[in-house]
């Protein structure tokens, strides 16, 4: 019997957020790379959420976007609402959220994946990973297909001897009711790569003819609109189509939950994996916040050619039947039709400890994971994994050095890290709370951060990277400019202070101490300013937030210094902890099973002690001197 056999550069499994941005970056690197999905119709489904971005996620989209990726131009292409979050606070905690129409999202990006040269779709169930000599060599099909290649890229999501659950329901398969994966978890345990259980869920979806939105609180999006994109025009950007709704829980939804808690998966038993705590189903909510009256409920349309709302903070893995009756206790929804149950879904990943910075699995050269199967949740997440995996699986073929992003550079490198260090237990979700130099690393300034390593990559065109060069000198210049201009105390300024609420002057003022009052902004600040130059919205912003937090930006700065000086202290690949005297037996361990590849890394690691990275600093100085000598 004959069966197919083809060559290729790049193998990637999956073609969820993380295989769709992973397939991109290698193929428009030049690598003849194959993406494999169990249905094409699953290419960057939606299959929980209908948004992009978010608290924090925001973040990843535009790091994304800045190193070259597709993700941020496809919301920009196919969003219904969009919404800057935390405009309140300050501009670290900013952050996009766009609704997308989910069918418009999958569909755009789809297009974009079959017409990128160098770059083939296949729909397959990849069965087996062909490993020789720790190193990977191609995957095999169901089918007994064999594509050969020098690196792969595991980007399975929730795919992986899946199973959804409801009540007593049990359904073996991936979600929206696609197939499961069943054959390719065997094959990574018999190459020892180690996999482990999780579990995430989603909400309901309910017929929007059949609920009354006067019942509930109207959520209007933002004018002007924001893209996610650099490369988006502000100016062109389409508007907002829908509003979402919020309404809430009450005492009878809780009493419904409350009465059939024992029939949910969740508590009987029946589900054998480790959910999210970020993000709890209803009756998770119900029972660890007893005293709560009520919980927010946001209604999100999927899609204008769809009457289906997503019931966000309703997740849930109860009986069908208390999902509808604890749905209609909601105002607004007394007499909801429900479109699609909620439920929980189950699923093999990568077990803690496997993973290099690179996202290359340690038991095999050239195997490279990213997204759902690396432990973390969320499309964002899995885009900006994925996307550093096709870019690193790239250099591995070109033998160039990798990418690994520092935390101080890159919310993308706050994610890796603590997949890769940490010691995960529950589905990672992003957030600001994690990152320590948030206010460097604004979704704002993404581009300006970034930019230069997706050119030196070969992801961004040097017309791109030269648009940065210059957005950068213009930002330079005008604050040179502003600090040595003085402001008058004159009738005319002190006339602008008191109509905008500010204490008028008493003596001149250099115009970026006048911008730095909360009450003043850059652009509030034009009235005096008569030789200012016309700039870019994007530019004016940077100056604005770079003068108003100059001294908070220095201090981090400085932190940032300190951290790179136990990051720049390496770890030899070969060195032995059991060597290492006044180690204590825990933090040995850890090590050995991390491999940190810095100082830095090493500190970071649940369990070490600032004792201990002080033990292994003094090793690491006698080491270097006994290598020396």
């Amino acid at each position: 019997m004959a069966y197919v056999e083809e060559t290729y550069d790049v193998v990637v499994v999956g073609g969820g957020h993380a295989g769709c941005e992973a397939a991109l970056a290698a193929a428009r690197l030049k690598h003849e790379t194959i993406l494999f999905t169990v249905s094409m119709d699953s290419i960057a489904m939606m299959p929980c959420n209908p948004n992009i971005g978010g608290s924090s996620k925001g973040h990843l989209v535009r790091e994304v976007d800045a190193l070259g990726g597709q993700m941020g131009i496809n919301i920009d292409r196919t969003f219904i609402q969009s919404k800057m979050l935390n405009r309140s606070k300050g501009p670290a905690v900013h952050s996009l959220r766009a609704q997308a129409d989910k069918a418009s999202y999958s569909m755009e990006m789809r297009k974009t994946l079959q017409n990128c040269d160098h770059l083939s779709l296949r729909q397959a169930e990849v069965s087996e990973i062909l490993i020789e000599d720790g190193k990977v060599r191609g995957v095999k099909t169901a089918s007994g297909a064999v594509y050969h290649a020098r690196a792969v890229i595991l980007c399975t999501g929730v795919y992986l001897s899946s199973r959804c659950l409801y009540g007593e329901v049990i359904e073996y398969t991936g979600p929206n009711g696609l197939k499961a994966a069943n054959l390719l978890s065997d094959s990574l345990r018999k190459n020892g790569i180690q996999l482990r259980r999780f579990k995430t869920g989603t909400p309901a979806r309910v017929d929007g003819r059949t609920v009354d939105f006067s019942e509930m609180t109207e959520m209007k999006g933002d004018d002007p609109v924001v893209p996610f994109s650099f490369t988006t025009d502000p100016e062109k950007i389409g508007p907002n189509r829908v509003s979402c709704y919020l309404t809430y829980t009450g005492e009878e939804t809780h009493r419904i939950i409350r009465e059939n808690i024992s029939r949910s998966p969740l508590y009987s038993g029946v589900i054998e994996g480790t959910g999210p705590r970020y993000c709890p189903s209803i009756e998770d909510k119900v029972v660890r916040f007893p005293d709560k009256e009520r919980h927010q409920i946001f209604v999100e349309p999927e899609g204008l050619n769809t009457n289906e709302l997503y019931l966000s903070g309703m997740s849930s893995s109860m009986p069908e039947d208390v999902q509808h009756r604890m749905i209609r206790t909601m105002p607004g929804f007394s007499h909801a039709s429900v479109v699609r149950n909620a439920y929980a879904i189950e699923y093999d990943c990568l077990a803690p400890g496997q993973l290099l910075p690179t996202l290359q699995v340690r038991e095999a050269e050239g195997l490279y994971s990213a997204g759902q199967f690396n432990g973390s949740s969320g499309y964002e997440e899995a885009a900006a994994q994925g996307i550093i995996a096709g870019i690193n699986a790239s250099l591995y073929l070109e033998g160039r050095e990798p990418l690994i992003l520092k935390r101080s550079e890159a919310y993308i490198g706050v994610l890796i890290d603590d997949l890769v260090t940490k010691e995960v237990t529950e589905p990672y979700r992003m957030m600001t709370s994690r990152a320590e130099y948030r206010l460097l690393l604004r979704q704002d300034n993404a581009d300006l951060r970034l930019s230069k390593t997706g050119y030196l990559v070969g992801l961004l065109s040097e017309e791109r990277y030269l648009h940065v060069k210059e957005k950068e000198k213009q930002i330079e210049k005008e604050l040179e400019r502003i600090q040595n201009i003085t402001v008058g105390a004159g009738k005319e300024t002190t006339a602008f202070l008191e109509s905008v609420g500010s204490i008028p002057l008493t003596h001149g003022m250099p115009l970026s101490e006048l911008i730095r009052r909360p009450e003043l902004t850059y652009d509030m600040t034009a009235p005096l300013d008569k030789e200012r130059p016309e700039l870019p919205a994007d530019v004016r912003e940077q100056v604005n937030i770079q003068v108003k937090y100059e001294g908070y930006i220095k201090r981090q700065i400085e932190q940032v210094e300190e951290f790179k000086r136990l990051e720049g202290k390496l770890i030899p690949k070969d060195l032995d902890y059991d060597e290492i005297l006044g180690f204590r037996l825990e933090a040995r361990e850890k090590l050995k099973n991390i491999r940190p590849v810095s100082v830095g890394q090493a500190s970071r690691v649940l369990g070490i002690s600032p004792a201990d990275i002080s033990v292994l600093l003094i090793y690491l100085e006698q080491y270097g001197k006994r290598k020396n000598t």
